[in-house]
């Protein structure tokens, strides 16, 4: 795998060998002592982190030279995430940094090994930010909205590709706001119906004297105010697919209704005799626990088995783990193209935000928080206060920070995202963060950070 591209911008040429010394283990190192040549080197490399020394020719100790540069990048469309290094007026230089897009800010003399932790984190953001942010073909194009890299959203893909070349009824289980509709859309799109129609009813949206003439249609003078013959959505999707929401919400003389459809493909309309043949699909969906139900007598057992011949469930936003600034960074780019407004991405404590929440509402939730945020962002960077959402507890507050404590809390930071990214194998995770096992041990202990050694072991004999 090819090393990321590192620009080191530094009119000092010892500053600027020593620098690339440290950095060439690690990162392809390119270097330039002022702004015309770091900008040819821009446009050929687009480098994936810059590291800026905001003094430059011709006159260093102006910071003009490399605030304009900072501005002129952006201008090109770069997305490499530019580290700023200062050696006076540190603060004042820092909040217009900041101002123009710059992902960091530190003092001279720059310590190398926090500066190390920080280019990594920046190299893993901008990585999910290049590559669409990274998502393989099969998942933007063959899944349309539906977006996710992990193991388990990754098993709902492989059985919508699966059940999409049947036409066995299928039951779509998850909680509020986690994409069952899409997923019945994508199955839908992949079957031999996808030039039929795709109609949608949601069974609790509509009250109950209303949702049978709503599903089977109604004869001319059914009952009061029938005035005329009309079909229902079972009949509208005739050779497509009828996508039932909220199923568990539908009254029970319905449910053996639907059931006779489901079994021999017949219908009657409301107030008539005449048995009307349909070629429709059915995909239900639920948030319910619909065993429950049949054990409250609510739901109907056979109902349940004829509409889950195939049961596909939708985890939770919370249980996917980097999914959620995944979709997070997909969003933003959507949203900010939408509203033509510039704003570059998060801050690291947006991030820490977006990680710990549970997201109670799931994607839908999220892309709520996204819209509203970019809307209040008054700065290149969205914060928690843009999104609405607190520091995870516990978490201090934006504020100085010795150096000592930042390296730690970057430390923590970065072997929890390896963590979260590898699922826990800890092989993985050490080579990732380019230090041995013991080493990790270590961090782990010192961290507090707990890994069961059963599961452990099974991850790393599974990936092994």
């Amino acid at each position: 795998m090819a090393r990321p591209d590192v620009l080191i911008i530094e009119h000092d040429e010892a500053v600027r060998r020593e620098l690339e010394r440290a950095l060439s283990d690690e990162w392809s190192v390119l270097t330039a002592k002022d702004a015309a040549t770091a900008l040819s080197l821009v446009r050929e490399h687009n480098p994936t982190i810059i590291l800026l020394e905001i003094g430059l020719p011709p006159r260093p100790d102006d910071p003009e030279e490399g605030l304009r540069f900072l501005r002129d990048i952006r201008k090109l469309g770069s997305a490499g995430k530019v580290i700023v290094c200062t050696g006076s007026d540190y603060r004042q230089h820092a909040v217009r940094a900041v101002s123009y897009g710059a992902y960091d800010v530190f003092p001279k003399p720059v310590d190398l090994d926090l500066l190390t932790l920080v280019m990594r984190r920046a190299c893993w953001i901008a990585e999910l930010e290049r590559e669409r942010v990274t998502l393989p073909p099969e998942t933007e194009e063959e899944i349309e909205e539906m977006i996710g890299t992990s193991e388990r959203i990754r098993r709902v893909f492989a059985a919508i590709r699966k059940v999409a070349t049947t036409d066995v009824p299928v039951l779509v289980i998850g909680e509020s706001g986690t994409g069952k509709e899409l997923t019945a859309k994508a199955i839908h799109e992949r079957s031999l119906r996808k030039s039929g129609p795709f109609v949608t009813i949601n069974c609790a949206a509509i009250p109950e004297t209303l949702l049978e003439s709503e599903l089977f249609g109604h004869e001319r003078g059914a009952f009061t105010g029938a005035i005329q013959q009309k079909k229902g959505k079972v009949e509208y999707a005739d050779g497509g697919t009828l996508f039932l929401d909220e199923v568990g919400e539908l009254p029970f003389a319905l449910q053996v209704k639907l059931l006779r459809f489901l079994q021999d493909q017949t219908l009657e309309r409301v107030g008539g005799r005449q048995q009307i043949q349909v070629d429709s699909r059915i995909i239900a969906a639920t948030n319910m626990d619909l065993k429950e139900a049949i054990a409250q007598g609510r739901f109907r057992e056979d109902l349940y088995y004829r509409l889950g011949v195939v049961a596909i469930d939708i985890p939770p936003l919370r249980d996917r783990g980097e999914d959620v600034l995944l979709i997070a960074l997909v969003f933003l780019k959507r949203v900010t193209e939408h509203m033509r407004k510039r704003v570059l991405g998060f801050t690291k404590e947006a991030i820490r935000a977006i990680q710990a929440y549970p997201w109670p509402g799931n994607v839908r939730e999220l892309s709520n928080k996204i819209r509203r945020a970019v809307v209040m962002a008054e700065g290149p960077y969205i914060a928690p206060e843009d999104l609405d959402l607190s520091l995870p507890e516990g978490e201090p507050p934006p504020g100085p920070l010795s150096l000592k404590a930042a390296r730690e809390r970057l430390e923590m930071d970065l072997i929890v995202q390896a963590l979260t990214l590898h699922n826990g194998n800890l092989r993985r995770v050490a080579d990732e963060l380019g230090i041995s096992r013991p080493t990790l041990y270590l961090l782990l202990r010192k961290y507090g950070i707990r890994i069961p050694e059963k599961e452990n072991k099974e991850r790393d004999k599974e990936k092994d």
